[in-house]
């Protein structure tokens, strides 16, 4: 809320260089404002009673839209990489998944490790959870497990992220 739209009996008023001014009356705050030229910013609405500072909008609302940029520039969205396999994979097969896994934890991605069971593979799903473990220990010196192996529908999932 700016200038007219600040409906509250008495505000907590902040100068432009930050400096309190003490508890007023908006009407008070808001000619101060005009009479040196800058707007009056509603700045903390929850606060007992409201905090308001006399500023240039524009320029305040550059400012803002700067920081959350500079924030947005700053996060690193976390992908999730998935390495499938069957239950009868032979070792040379697992060591290749293993490494296509590492190098996506490597990059800093969560993997999602998956058996799907095909048929009559579905009455032997308890033999593999072995080898999902296997497959969290050879990755156990720069992963961990996020998520134990879990049965859901046709398939075993298992997640694994990159130790801090």
């Amino acid at each position: 809320m700016i200038n007219e739209q600040i409906r509250d009996r008495e505000i907590r008023l902040v100068g432009e260089n930050g400096e309190q001014l003490g508890i007023m009356s908006a009407r008070e705050a808001q000619a101060m404002a005009d009479e040196a030229g800058l707007d009056l910013v509603k700045i903390a609405p929850k606060a007992k009673p409201p905090v308001c500072k006399i500023i240039d909008y524009g320029k305040y609302r550059y400012e803002q839209a700067r920081k959350e940029k500079e924030s947005r520039k700053k996060q690193k969205i976390v992908e999730i990489k998935e390495v499938r396999m069957s239950p009868n994979i032979d070792t040379n097969d697992l060591n290749t998944k293993i490494a296509a896994a590492r190098k996506f934890l490597s990059k800093g991605n969560k993997v999602k490790v998956s058996i799907r069971f095909r048929g009559r593979e579905m009455a032997h799903t308890n033999e593999s959870r072995p080898m999902m473990q296997a497959f969290a220990d050879q990755l156990s010196d720069i992963a961990t497990v996020e998520k134990q192996p879990k049965m859901e529908g046709r398939f075993m999932t298992m997640f694994l992220t990159e130790k801090k």
